[in-house]
């Protein structure tokens, strides 16, 4: 669990992104490649130490592999009469 405010807004952007990639057409391969790149973006910048680049790893990890997150929504748009 994510506890350093700084380490929670990069992971909501993160997670956010993966999302909206998702939503776009990308797919498992490509998000696994921005989500690497965006790591190592944080390792290199300095902008958080080693053990919560480790946390937010494992956070997003758990976040890419379930399935729900990356489901379309299953709604029907109400027609003019039902409402």
């Amino acid at each position: 669990m994510l506890q350093d405010p700084k380490t929670i807004r990069y992971y909501q952007r993160l997670s956010d992104t993966l999302s909206e990639l998702w939503r776009r057409g990308y797919r498992s391969q490509e998000l696994q490649l921005f989500r690497d790149g965006f790591i190592t973006a944080l390792r290199y910048g300095q902008e958080l130490d080693s053990g919560q680049i480790y946390r937010l790893e494992q956070e997003i990890t758990r976040f890419q592999s379930s399935p729900e997150n990356f489901e379309s929504p299953d709604f029907m748009p109400m027609l003019e009469e039902e409402r």
